[in-house]
């Protein structure tokens, strides 16, 4: 038994409190034991002059012990901080930018403060405990008022301390353990397992792998209670906490809709233009398939505050120099109609011997976030024009498109098609960037 009557692989008894200062954007009191530590979450709408145009926010903290909280005055920081003091701080705040896509946040600061009311060790471990509670609460703030429209929050953070006391090894150290301890670790995780900091000493003796692993152990298993307890006290604010990010595809065709859903599946909550309420018309004036999808990326990205995809595609044909290639849609002069348009690509292919009737399919794909950065790819898929349409299926000039194993696009079945065309190539290229929101 401990001093305090636990068990080696315990907690101290834990309790967060959300809302307790009401005048935050967020805030927690926490309290492990013997150790009571108040969080809060303040909002600034700008950034540090080192992230102004970056379309980045920035999460920072402050720590300090209160002058009764070791039971003997503790001097208030003045203009010479404590040195404990601002290390404790930057540790916070280090691991609290863990939690946070800060091109998601917007260019606003979001302060943590804690303060100890009372310490009885792990102090630091329990502030970031405490931070990431109130930073929820922050963001949950914000996103009611309507100043987010998803939350950053990317991963859920805890810290917790472990050790080596009288040889054995211990959870959640409380001061007299902590200041007799022969090894003293705090371990700061995610949900995942992953590290963000680990620090460890070897105070009164050297310690072995062994009990390095039996260490290791505990801190997880700490975590994993902590983030439990976290989720409890936040309650439905704990929905900021990873959500499943929203992409909206910036078009209004069921085709492109229906074939770029099934190729992403469940990796993120995909809407079309409709849905996520924009109805603007866009112009696509741009004289690349590139620029073209960046336009439509970046005007749905910016209207609706949510992640934007859009592709740009068309035919592209050798023996014409290109064509139709940025006006496919609207080769014979109105948008969208197939069938005016395969009949001037045929007719002006008529002479065309079969050698040189290669061509290409190609597909510019752009991704702009809401804080304006973008990312595109482009997919190319090579095939030959047919002298007659064949297939029943596909859209636009996929009668006339053969792909290299002799199909036209309109004779594959939608499944074969999604896995050849320029729109599954761009996306094969497009899926590693997708997977980084």
């Amino acid at each position: 038994m401990r001093h305090d009557g636990r068990n080696a692989n315990e907690l101290r008894p834990c309790e967060m409190q959300v809302g307790f200062v009401g005048t935050a954007d967020g805030s927690c009191l926490i309290r492990c034991g013997g150790t009571r530590v108040i969080c809060t979450a303040s909002v600034d709408e700008s950034v540090p002059p080192f992230l102004r145009g970056q379309g980045l926010g920035w999460v920072t903290a402050e720590y300090a012990m209160l002058p009764a909280s070791t039971g003997r005055r503790k001097a208030r920081d003045g203009v010479k901080k404590d040195g404990r003091s601002v290390e404790i701080s930057r540790l916070i705040g280090r691991a609290l930018r863990q939690a946070v896509d800060r091109r998601f946040l917007g260019e606003r600061t979001i302060t943590i403060d804690c303060d100890v009311l009372e310490a009885d060790g792990g102090t630091r471990t329990a502030s970031i405990t405490g931070g990431f509670v109130a930073l929820c609460c922050a963001i949950d703030k914000l996103i009611k008022k309507g100043k987010l429209k998803e939350s950053p929050i990317v991963h859920q953070i805890a810290a917790v301390s472990a050790g080596i006391v009288n040889d054995v090894p211990s959870l959640d150290l409380c001061y007299v353990e902590d200041s007799a301890a022969q090894t003293d670790m705090n371990f700061v995780m995610d949900e995942t397992g992953a590290f963000i900091e680990l620090q460890g000493t070897g105070e009164g003796r050297a310690f072995t792998r062994q009990e390095l692993m039996e260490i290791l152990a505990l801190g997880e298993k700490g975590i994993r209670q902590l983030h439990e307890m976290q989720r409890n006290a936040l309650g439905e604010m704990a929905s900021v906490i990873a959500p499943r990010r929203t992409l909206v595809l910036a078009s209004n065709n069921a085709h492109k809709i229906r074939e770029l859903s099934d190729m992403l599946g469940d990796r993120l909550h995909v809407i079309s233009m409709k849905e996520a309420g924009f109805t603007d018309d866009i112009e696509e004036n741009g004289e690349t398939f590139e620029e073209n999808a960046l336009i439509k990326a970046k005007a749905v990205a910016k209207a609706t505050g949510l992640c934007a995809l859009s592709d740009d595609s068309g035919l592209s044909v050798d023996a014409l120099n290109g064509e139709p290639g940025v006006h496919s849609a609207r080769y014979a002069g109105v948008h969208g109609d197939d069938k005016a348009n395969n009949a001037l690509l045929i007719e002006k292919m008529k002479d065309v011997p079969q050698e040189e009737r290669t061509a290409q399919f190609v597909c510019a794909m752009a991704l702009c976030l809401p804080n304006g950065e973008c990312r595109t790819v482009q997919g190319v898929c090579p095939g030959v024009i047919t002298y007659e349409p064949r297939g029943e299926g596909g859209f636009g000039y996929d009668p006339y498109f053969e792909y290299l194993s002799g199909q036209t696009f309109s004779e594959m079945p939608e499944e074969e098609k999604n896995q050849v065309s320029h729109r599954a190539r761009a996306m094969q290229l497009m899926l590693p960037i997708l997977e980084e929101l």
